[in-house]
């Protein structure tokens, strides 16, 4: 069980948070996905202080999960926008909210995330196995890559 145990420096948990930093980082994220991009938008909206702000996104831009650039109509107007790396974070804030709303508050968040195609409310985001199927906290165990690529082996062979 202890080989098992992933030393503190090769886990990927502490550069996630690092990047991420707190809970400004989540709001500011949130309102990134809602369509912010302009400083003053950010500040406005969230009613973050002014210096905190521009460590965070200055934390985002380092990190390459926003990128910032000046507007092509006023050169002095920057604009912020989510990278390919912040878009990834999606699935991590949804997850998030879901919590929040069973955990937290009890109740549904307000507006409701719903697929753009149909106008229904997306699932809960859930851990799957490489078929597909919603697996529980029983149904995963910790493995060392050699016991995955054995695993991967043996049911290629099969």
């Amino acid at each position: 069980m202890d080989k098992l145990r992933e030393p503190l420096q090769e886990c990927s948990l502490p550069a996630a948070l690092e990047a991420m930093g707190e809970r400004w980082a989540f709001l500011i994220l949130r309102a990134a996905f809602n369509g912010l991009q302009h400083f003053e938008e950010f500040q406005s909206e969230l009613g973050i202080a002014r210096n905190i702000l521009a460590n965070r996104l200055a934390r985002f831009v380092e990190h390459g999960i926003m990128e910032r650039r000046s507007l092509p109509e006023d050169r002095r107007k920057i604009a912020y926008g989510l990278t390919e790396k912040g878009y990834a974070l999606l699935p991590t804030m949804v997850a998030l909210r879901q919590w929040g709303e069973r955990w937290e508050t009890g109740c549904p968040a307000f507006p409701i995330l719903v697929d753009a195609r149909d106008g229904r409310p997306i699932q809960q985001v859930a851990v799957l196995s490489h078929d597909g199927r919603v697996l529980g906290k029983s149904d995963m165990i910790w493995a060392l890559p050699s016991d995955v690529e054995r695993a991967e082996h043996r049911d290629a062979a099969e």
